[in-house]
């Protein structure tokens, strides 16, 4: 498969803090990624710089081919880079429909002109992007919360609106910051398989930070274990299971064999 991301020795530093030091991995297209390690490893600053919402120290991010180190965040996103957030990002008091429209929002082509006069060009696109919505909250199935506000549906369901959002926006590559968390076992397994159905639906490439390990080792096919901001291990979920830096990383001893 292609490669769609290169990280070249990717460097954090806030004030003489190493949150993150010579980071580097490969993404082929089509791939699930995971990104692990215990809290304070450098997971989140991670994904930070992938998304241009902080600048390396050093190194470099190469997206399909592109140098998007040092681009805004917006643009990044138009490219096709979009991101989950550990805590919800949702517009609380819109409908989940309204939520995913916003989403879809980011590739319309119709001016604000066109807008404030409610021109053709701007309904045709507007029943588009509701189309694209309603379709969007039903492959995550959640579409009978379609009219109801953000805010008053389960928590599950709000993980899921997150996602039908981001993906009403055409990412190629999709960052999930811990998806599963807050989910019960139920919906830990149900969000296993969507993932998988929305790899397999538009083809993307998806990186996955996740404390979940059923989740992790069940989903990803390449795992990077970080600690102490640094890559400790990298490889198949059966390779990094067994590796005995993450295992000393993850027990805080070192295995005995039986």
């Amino acid at each position: 498969m292609a490669e769609l991301l290169k990280v070249n020795n990717l460097s954090m530093h806030f004030r003489g803090l190493k949150a993150v030091q010579d980071f580097s991995a490969s993404l082929a297209e089509h791939g699930i990624y995971g990104l692990i390690g215990t809290n304070g490893a450098g997971k989140t600053t991670v994904i930070n710089m992938l998304s241009g919402v902080l600048k390396p120290t050093a190194g470099t991010i190469e997206f399909a081919g592109r140098d998007i180190t040092a681009m805004r965040p917006d643009r990044i996103a138009r490219l096709g880079i979009l991101r989950t957030y550990q805590n919800l990002r949702l517009f609380r008091r819109m409908t989940a429909l309204e939520n995913v429209i916003i989403g879809a929002q980011m590739h319309h082509s119709y001016s604000d002109v066109d807008a404030v006069l409610t021109l053709p060009c701007f309904r045709v696109e507007e029943d588009e992007m509701r189309r694209v919505a309603r379709e969007m909250l039903a492959l995550m199935g959640i579409e009978r919360y379609a009219d109801e506000r953000a805010n008053s549906l389960p928590y599950g369901a709000q993980r899921k609106l997150e996602i039908a959002r981001i993906l009403a926006a055409r990412p190629r590559l999709l960052l999930l910051d811990e998806p599963a968390a807050g989910m019960n076992p139920q919906e830990s397994a149900e969000l296993v398989e969507i993932i998988r159905r929305i790899r397999e639906t538009f083809g993307l490439t998806i990186l996955l930070i996740e404390h979940d390990m059923k989740v992790v080792m069940g989903l990803t096919e390449y795992i990077y274990v970080m600690a102490t901001g640094q890559i400790i291990a990298e490889g198949k979920p059966d390779e990094v299971r067994k590796d005995q830096k993450v295992i000393t990383a993850y027990l805080g001893r070192k295995r005995r064999d039986a």
